[in-house]
């Protein structure tokens, strides 16, 4: 089970890492302005769609064993519900690739005329891409806002904090790199970074919940050893 907890702590950093590298390697990619999806898109974002796929695994195996942990550890239920849906969110962002938004990939239109690109009609893989978005960025901040309520009445103002933050953190960001991705002049420039921010923020509090749930576990065994000496 602790095996299974753990994925949930590294799949956050796993993402980042890849989208990193893979962003670092793509001609004509500017992670400031474009989005992670993009990666995706195109004979050489076998490797983003891969990405999308393995963190979104390591997401559902994690949410699974989170339902089993304590609810004053992991919160209600419908906690690892919603992480166990960005799971399957994350799998279906990598089976359906998004259309070219921001101009990239360069010589491609982008769907709706995003930043100013050339309208074309958005394709069902695109469509079905942003529909898998849905419970990552709106399921993750849901889920934190509700750990944010359990935490209050259980007095660990820290923990409420932190997740207050992140569903804040979360929810604002993704407002903003939704107007950037939609050709808002004074943001489009920036869609990157915000949504950037708005996965370090839900992926972050992620890898903090199912640490969390791994400490509990951690410090019976020690005292289990403890009394055995």
């Amino acid at each position: 089970m602790k095996a299974k907890i753990a994925c949930g702590v590294v799949a956050g950093p796993v993402f980042v890492g890849a989208f990193t590298v893979l962003g670092a390697r793509r001609e004509g990619y500017d992670w400031r302005r474009h989005a992670v999806s993009s990666l995706g898109v195109g004979r050489e974002g076998w490797g983003q769609r891969a990405n999308f796929v393995l963190v979104g695994g390591l997401y559902c195996v994690a949410a699974r064993s989170l339902a089993r942990s304590s609810s004053r550890v992991v919160g209600p239920a419908i906690v690892p519900m919603l992480v166990f849906a960005a799971g399957v969110g994350l799998i279906g962002s990598g089976v359906f690739v998004t259309d070219p938004v921001a101009g990239f990939p360069p010589g491609h239109a982008a769907a709706g005329g995003l930043a100013g690109v050339a309208d074309v009609a958005p394709t069902r893989s695109g469509q079905l891409h942003n529909l898998f978005a849905i419970p990552i960025f709106v399921g993750l901040p849901v889920a934190a806002v509700v750990d944010t309520g359990s935490a209050v009445r259980r007095r660990e103002y820290r923990w409420a904090a932190c997740c207050a933050a992140s569903a804040i953190g979360m929810a604002s960001t993704c407002a903003l790199f939704g107007a950037a991705f939609g050709g808002a002049p004074t943001l489009v420039a920036w869609g990157g970074i915000f949504q950037r921010l708005s996965i370090a923020s839900g992926f972050g509090w992620l890898s903090a919940l199912s640490f969390r749930a791994l400490r509990p576990a951690s410090a019976a065994r020690v005292a289990s050893q403890r009394c055995c000496e």
